[in-house]
């Protein structure tokens, strides 16, 4: 769906921002084969599996899994099923995929390639690997009593590193985000919040010149064009060539009975001519990234073309404008 740009206001604050999801509402994608959610997370989970599934000694990740699969029964064809009750034992299935893991053993008519990279991981790693290709989204576990995350399975992270993560309490794990105070001070009551029984949602956005999904620091490198000077026109065209918007819907799933819920983490990035069409989201855009702190637009890699941004955001509600 494409991105509500209502959701995009001025003054820019890091804040928590979360509203409750609709009762109906489905808080999960599954993976088409083919898709680039898929394709990415592949590319990661076979090149780099222990920058994105990352557990503390001795976590068993069974319950997760089995919430997991009970969430994705709620959007009607499950993308995403387990039997069993320990995590030795279960037996996972991804039927639009055409791969089940019997133990730690991969069987299937699907993608020989999903086959071949269940097989090439750690068979502990298995499970997790196939619940991150069944869906779009990427996971976290979130403790409610400690605030601790202790188990992440996230191929497609935003600039931070999930092996650097995994284990720490909520407020170390925002310890890097500018300006948020507010926040961090808010950790425990986040947590408790989250975690009981109603299900919250919040977006996050930024403007990137890497288009790809996966931002693990350890491999974005996408730098922003040289201006072209003089030629204004000509600039705005290359920063729009290189520039993409990237977006994030966030949400909560309960456990029952245990305090936790599991963070969703599902990431979009499109062309940013693509992302802003109208007047109205140009005008939004323009005035939170104007509004942001130097501390913001740094944290955002955004300081060094704040300036060609809002110019170009500018051009383009004019342009909207004048086409209604």
């Amino acid at each position: 769906m494409p991105f509500d740009f209502s959701l995009v206001t001025a003054p820019f604050r890091m804040q928590p921002g979360l509203r409750r999801v609709a009762p109906s509402a489905v808080q999960l994608t599954p993976n088409a084969p083919g898709s680039r959610h898929l394709r990415e997370k592949m590319a990661v989970l076979g090149s780099t599996p222990e920058q994105a599934l990352c557990a503390i000694p001795g976590f068993d990740q069974a319950p997760v899994l089995r919430a997991l699969a009970v969430e994705a029964a709620r959007a009607g064809e499950p993308a995403f099923m387990v039997d069993g009750e320990r995590s030795r034992q279960i037996r996972c299935a991804a039927p639009l995929l055409g791969w089940t893991l019997d133990g730690d053993a991969p069987r299937g008519d699907g993608d020989p390639a999903i086959g071949a990279l269940l097989a090439s991981l750690r068979p502990g790693q298995r499970a997790a690997a196939l619940l991150c290709l069944a869906f779009a989204e990427d996971f976290a576990l979130l403790d409610g009593a400690s605030t601790t995350v202790p188990w992440l399975a996230v191929c497609l992270p935003s600039r931070w590193a999930p092996e650097e993560k995994v284990g720490l309490p909520f407020t170390a794990i925002h310890a890097p985000v500018a300006d948020g105070e507010l926040l961090r001070g808010a950790s425990a009551s986040l947590a408790r919040l989250v975690t009981g029984e109603d299900r919250w949602e919040r977006f996050v956005w930024t403007v990137s010149a890497d288009p790809r999904l996966h931002h693990h620091p350890a491999h974005v490198d996408a730098a922003w064009p040289a201006p072209r000077a003089p030629d204004a026109l000509a600039d705005r065209a290359d920063f729009a060539a290189a520039a993409s918007f990237r977006s994030e819907r966030q949400t909560f799933v309960p456990i029952a009975g245990r305090g936790q819920a599991i963070f969703t983490i599902h990431v979009e990035s499109v062309p940013l001519a693509d992302a802003v069409t109208s007047a109205d989201a140009a005008r939004r855009l323009h005035d939170a990234i104007a509004s942001m702190t130097p501390a913001v637009l740094a944290y955002k890699r955004l300081d060094g073309v704040r300036d060609r941004l809002l110019a170009w955001l500018v051009a383009r509600e004019a342009a909207a404008s004048a086409r209604q």
